[in-house]
């Protein structure tokens, strides 16, 4: 059983930073594929960004293309969503998630373990 711990959310004006951390344990983190989602008020949840197990290799949705990168330290079970230029559209809950495949990451159907998830709220 994994356990999944999101950190460093909070309230930022628009064009601001922040990094999300997401520290893992329970399982070895290495053999995991990790991605980071987000809901925002009455809209589904939606994938942010990918980063697999296997190759390392990252996925960013369109939307924060360019903004946003993932990273992950295998060292420390965590990883990271660092968030630059931020705008009022990304404003949500943001989740970190966790999943034994390397493909079709950003389907939610593919992972098996969810953090709590921790609150960006971007004023404009």
């Amino acid at each position: 059983q994994v356990q999944l711990v999101e950190s460093g959310g909070g309230s930022v004006q628009a064009g601001g930073s922040l990094r999300l951390s997401c520290a893992a344990s329970g399982g070895t983190f290495s053999r995991y594929s990790m991605a980071w989602f987000r809901q925002a008020p009455g809209k589904e949840r939606e994938f942010v960004a990918a980063v697999t197990w296997r190759s390392g290799n990252t996925d960013h949705a369109d939307s924060v293309k360019g903004r946003f990168t993932i990273s992950r330290d295998n060292a420390k079970n965590t990883v990271y969503l660092q968030m630059n230029s931020l705008k009022s559209e990304d404003t949500a809950v943001y989740y970190c998630a966790a999943s034994v495949a390397s493909w079709g990451l950003t389907n939610l159907g593919k992972y098996d373990y969810w953090g709590q998830g921790t609150q960006v709220t971007v004023s404009s």
